[in-house]
């Protein structure tokens, strides 16, 4: 008896296929793609989530994937074109909390520590931005949001259909919305700070004209920071949920329903 083997290297080549897309988008989402997370960790997420979605995948890709070499080199290129754009769109809105962070320190006193940033490994970041970046990936974990990631891992095969050129012009508008929106929730969620350092800032002006002789510095830092970590105290469940909203709204782009 024999075995025909045949169709091995067409499944291999799906899979290979969807793993290109799934794992570029994987390594640059929010949350599961963080840098924080060991390569190997975010590798076997890639593979896994590869495996479970070849069913609904693969049925999408044209027969006889092997049969013309530079066709699946064509294919590869877009495949990797998707998962990039998807990702990088995704990645930006991530961007908010570092953005919002160097606002408040630099309302706060703080602009010059600096600490560890955990969403981008070997650099150094704001303390308030870091903070932020922290519970929002807490955040995004307990709420149970990341399921909306692996949903736009899944819908992008319906959104952008295997084997068809990828849509360039809608990626290039995408990202430039993006990015608005991001200074845009960045200096809302800062707003406050903004305000009160205005007014802080204001009054120690007008108080260094009434007394010169006083050492306005001396008096003025600590005074500064202590209000902006009690205005951060204050407003930490506000802004969070605040940014949660739209992390759901920049993630549902790229979900079919």
């Amino acid at each position: 008896m024999t075995i025909q083997l045949d169709f091995l290297p067409d499944i291999a080549a799906a899979f290979l296929l969807m793993f290109a897309r799934l794992g570029t988008m994987l390594m640059l989402l929010p949350a599961l793609g963080e840098s924080s997370i060991p390569m190997r960790f975010r590798l076997t997420i890639a593979l896994a989530l590869t495996l479970v979605l070849y069913p609904v995948g693969a049925q999408l890709y044209p027969p006889d994937l092997t049969a013309n070499a530079p066709r699946l080199v064509a294919m590869l290129a877009g495949e990797l074109a998707i998962g990039f754009g998807i990702g990088m769109c995704a990645r930006l809105i991530t961007s908010v909390l570092q953005i919002a962070g160097v606002i408040m320190a630099n309302q706060s006193g703080l602009a010059f520590a600096l600490g560890t940033d955990i969403s981008n490994e070997g650099q150094q970041g704001a303390l308030y931005g870091n903070f932020l970046a922290l519970c929002g990936m807490t955040l995004i974990f307990v709420t149970d949001t990341h399921y909306l990631v692996i949903a736009a891992l899944h819908d992008s095969f319906t959104i952008f259909p295997p084997g068809q050129l990828p849509p360039v012009s809608d990626f290039a508008q995408t990202a430039t919305e993006t990015v608005a929106h991001v200074f845009s929730i960045a200096v809302r969620m800062s707003a406050p700070y903004l305000v009160v350092g205005l007014v802080f800032y204001f009054g120690l002006g007008l108080l260094n004209k009434l007394m010169p002789q006083m050492q306005i510095f001396f008096i003025a830092m600590p005074v500064n920071i202590a209000v902006g970590l009690l205005l951060l105290m204050a407003l930490i469940v506000t802004l969070m949920m605040f940014y949660l909203e739209h992390f759901q709204e920049a993630i549902g782009k790229f979900i079919v329903g």
